[in-house]
């Protein structure tokens, strides 16, 4: 929020094409640096600067494609521009299904250096943002930026390029372009006398008589104004001063007449819908992970009063509660316990040696001689009162020692995700068909409806695969009310 509110205003002052360079140079460069980084601290601050940047880019990008289209098409092609926001979630999702449940994707440097399979992911996750700069450094600045601040010739300059080569697509190569231009009203600062544009006609020559404008570099006159003898840090503050009062101006505008009432009206209906859309998207995976846990844990196996002397455990005990047993002389060797709960349980002599324990605990047991020898089995895991007599622990485990093997819920998570993110590509398309044909308001307006109605069918999701159809109708639905905000540009 923060970068879209800095960037967006800094576009009406460097340009769309710059800062979107600097927007998606910074989100790359930290979002790749940030799969590096051992410590959270630093890992944060690195997605925030990443998030800083990626979210300039974002209202840039609309306003910079906005500015090149024509009125009778905007509509249509600003939905194209969306889907692909929807296929880089997409591109998201299905790299954290493919990559992140990979635990032997991993490789360490020491004790001080760990690099697993979720940091393969950041740095794929960076890679469409590397593409993305590479491509805007072939791409020219939006025209409209360059009426705005008075450079006339080469907004005429990219509009005949756009000409010729839509020409060219059209089988006529040679037409001249004629149009007329009223150049924007500037805003006025430090005082200055209103700037205000004049009609001008421009007739642009045919393909090749005219290749290449140079822009002309233009100083500061505000800065230079300001003080002759001013030293240069004086004149930089004045610079970002004179930056921050222009954002807070156009800001403001948007809260004037006859911006207020629009304005309202569309933050209102964008919050609601972000709201809802992007609330539900984390609920359904939670609540789909709930119902498996209550599945789950209705096959549970119960063992009571057991007996058991001089056995082997060396297979995987899973979704079981052990009650008032006694465990003589067994050996516990390689093996997992996987949501096992012991009881009132008393292990007598018993070696426990290489055992991994996933969600298992020991309430109110006693050990007795018992002896421990890699394993994950501490105090976290010795609860209500568990007595250890007499007993040895060696070479502990340490850390994290879930797969996704052991939690199958979490591999769902990133399938889920997917799901949902794919179903909302039919909702891209049709809202994409059908907005110039019936319009905006009545394409907003029968999303949001139907988005609604489908929110009440989650009573009668009872069952996994319900709340699965249920996640990928609502994003189908809901997705064309998140983008016809976005593609109201005039």
């Amino acid at each position: 929020m923060v970068g879209a509110f800095f960037w967006g205003g800094m576009s009406d002052k460097v340009g769309r094409r710059q800062c979107l360079l600097i927007c998606m140079s910074t989100n790359g460069f930290f979002a790749f640096l940030s799969s590096f980084v051992q410590g959270y601290g630093l890992f944060l601050l690195c997605r925030v600067v990443a998030g800083f940047g990626i979210g300039g880019a974002v209202p840039i990008v609309f306003s910079f494609f906005a500015e090149v289209l024509s009125r009778e098409k905007r509509g249509e092609h600003l939905s194209w521009l969306c889907m692909f926001w929807m296929i880089g979630e997409i591109y998201a999702s299905a790299m954290a299904w493919a990559i992140i449940p990979h635990y032997g994707w991993s490789f360490s440097m020491g004790s001080a250096y760990q690099f697993h399979s979720w940091r393969v992911f950041v740095v794929v996750c960076a890679l469409p943002c590397v593409c993305a700069v590479v491509a805007l450094t072939f791409m020219p600045e939006s025209p409209r930026f360059y009426l705005e601040v008075g450079k006339h010739d080469e907004a005429w300059m990219i509009l005949k390029q756009i000409h010729d080569t839509n020409m060219r697509a059209r089988g006529q190569p040679g037409e001249s372009l004629h149009c007329e231009c009223l150049s924007l009203r500037r805003p006025v600062l430090a005082g200055l006398p209103d700037a205000y544009g004049s009609k001008e006609a421009y007739i642009l020559p045919p393909l090749g008589q005219v290749n290449r404008i140079k822009i002309p570099k233009q100083l500061d006159e505000l800065v230079e104004m300001e003080s002759e003898s001013a030293n240069r840090v004086s004149k930089f503050f004045f610079r970002i001063k004179t930056e921050i009062h222009g954002i807070y101006l156009n800001l403001m505008k948007c809260f004037n007449y006859p911006m207020r009432e629009n304005m309202t009206r569309l933050a209102i209906v964008w919050f609601t819908l972000s709201f809802g859309y992007y609330g539900l998207s984390v609920w359904f995976p939670d609540v789909i992970k709930h119902l498996q846990a209550d599945d789950y844990a209705s096959k549970v196996q119960i063992h009571r009063n057991e007996r058991i002397e001089d056995f082997t455990f060396n297979f995987t005990l899973e979704n079981q509660i052990h009650k008032n047993g006694l465990f003589i002389n067994d050996r516990f060797i390689n093996m997992k316990l996987k949501s096992v709960t012991f009881i009132d349980s008393t292990f007598r002599n018993c070696q426990f040696d290489d055992v991994t324990s996933v969600g298992s605990f020991f309430r109110n047991c006693t050990f007795i001689d018992a002896f421990f020898f890699n394993t994950d089995i501490d105090e976290s895991k010795l609860l209500d009162g568990t007595e250890v007599v007499n007993s040895t622990f060696t070479h502990n485990k340490t850390g994290c020692q879930m797969t996704f093997d052991d939690d199958y819920s979490a591999y769902w998570v990133y399938f889920i995700n997917f799901l949902g993110t794919l179903a909302v590509l039919p909702g891209n398309i049709v809202s994409a068909l059908l907005m110039d044909k019936i319009g905006r308001l009545s394409m907003l307006g029968g999303s949001m409806v139907l988005s609604g109605i489908s929110c009440f069918f989650l009573w009668f999701g009872t069952s996994e695969s319900m709340m699965i159809f249920m996640l990928c109708l609502y994003n189908g639905l809901s997705i064309s009310c998140l983008e016809l905000p976005g593609c109201s540009h005039d």
